[in-house]
């Protein structure tokens, strides 16, 4: 089995994009260059040619990219490959693989059936059962020449069971960086104009993070949106009692967390939601849908509370806990180290199959 020194990961979501698979890779090629690695990433802005994502102009599929990948493969020759999303740029990376008899991992960052339901569902409700099965053969078959596919949550590989996925499974947790998210830091001066309870959400601003259900919950207090996307005019439009500030990172991400007394989360088709352990680890109780990502995190009740109903679980989280018991879960359980290591474990045992 050859040392894994050099490795390509290849993404259709890659900078100047902002979301939790760019933020995902950026921290573990971070951890994994510390241990000596030399990483590449083969994204969109490495084309020409592309076009934009229909309905998400923000990102760039690449048109007919494998001649262009294929070259750039064999210049870098890496020691590993590691095929990151299901696009244009995935698709061509398989493609590759297959035809040069070389092992390779996947990840599934996105419940992509649903993904695809609630996308056909905007414009006709009927098709969103055929979209969705569309989604699981679509991915079923991309990962099926996979040697390891990455999954964040135990939930999620239930559903893959469920749907037929044979692809050897292996966990791939996340990470929060403690010296930019901790609970007693600067606070953006937003928060003197807000009304408590405040309720944040942190995340892209689009149809299938079910973001209405949020901005339609009756709250006593103040609802903060951090983020931007396709539907941010329209319901910064509808929505005008709420308070939208853009898309930040960093230090300035975490001053927005501190503004809050409970994050929420209305997601229903993420696979696991970085943001919420960043709120965490900001001492943040978190509230969602008792569904894939939200309960596979809210394990204790300290953390927040899930249910059917988000307003219940928003109220509930209101009263989970402390702080302290928070963030010493969250730096317990997530670290980006680890992650890296069982990104590496999937990498190595890709050779062996």
């Amino acid at each position: 089995m050859p040392e894994l020194k050099k490795i390509l990961i290849i993404s259709d979501a890659w900078h100047p994009q902002i979301n939790g698979v760019v933020r995902t890779y950026e921290h573990v090629i971070e951890e994994l260059e510390k241990k000596g690695h030399e990483i590449k990433v083969i994204g969109p802005r490495d084309f020409k040619r592309t076009m934009p994502m229909p309905g998400y102009s923000e990102i760039q599929l690449v048109l007919c990219p494998y001649n262009q990948i294929r070259r750039m493969i064999n210049a870098y020759a890496p020691d590993g490959i590691h095929i990151a999303t299901e696009g244009p740029l995935g698709w061509a990376g398989r493609k590759y693989c297959i035809k040069h008899n070389t092992p390779y991992t996947t990840a599934y960052h996105t419940h992509f059936p649903d993904y695809m339901a609630e996308r056909a569902g905007k414009y006709i409700k009927a098709f969103k059962r055929p979209a969705k099965a569309f989604g699981i053969w679509f991915t079923r078959k991309f990962h099926s020449t996979s040697s390891a596919m990455l999954v964040a949550t135990q939930s999620l590989a239930h559903d893959l069971e469920n749907w037929q996925f044979k692809t050897p499974r292996y966990n791939f947790s996340r990470g929060v960086n403690y010296d930019i998210f901790y609970p007693d830091g600067d606070i953006n001066p937003i928060h003197h104009h807000l009304q408590s309870p405040v309720a944040v959400y942190v995340g892209r601003i689009a149809i299938e993070k079910n973001l209405r259900a949020f901005l339609d919950m009756p709250w006593a207090g103040d609802k903060l949106i951090v983020g931007d996307g396709p539907d941010r005019p329209r319901l910064e439009s509808r929505y005008k009692d709420a308070h939208f500030v853009g898309a930040h990172k960093g230090a300035d991400l975490a001053a927005y967390y501190r503004c809050g007394d409970v994050f929420v989360f209305p997601s229903k088709t993420d696979t696991f939601g970085m943001v919420l352990i960043e709120a965490m680890a900001c001492g943040l109780p978190i509230a969602g849908y008792n569904v894939t990502g939200p309960k596979d995190i809210i394990t204790e009740s300290f953390l927040g509370a899930v249910d059917d109903n988000l307003e219940t679980a928003a109220k509930n989280a209101l009263e989970s806990g402390s702080q302290e018991q928070r963030v010493t879960y969250a730096k317990a359980n997530y670290s980006w180290p680890h992650a890296a290591h069982e990104f590496m474990q999937a990498l190595i045992d890709s050779f062996k199959r």
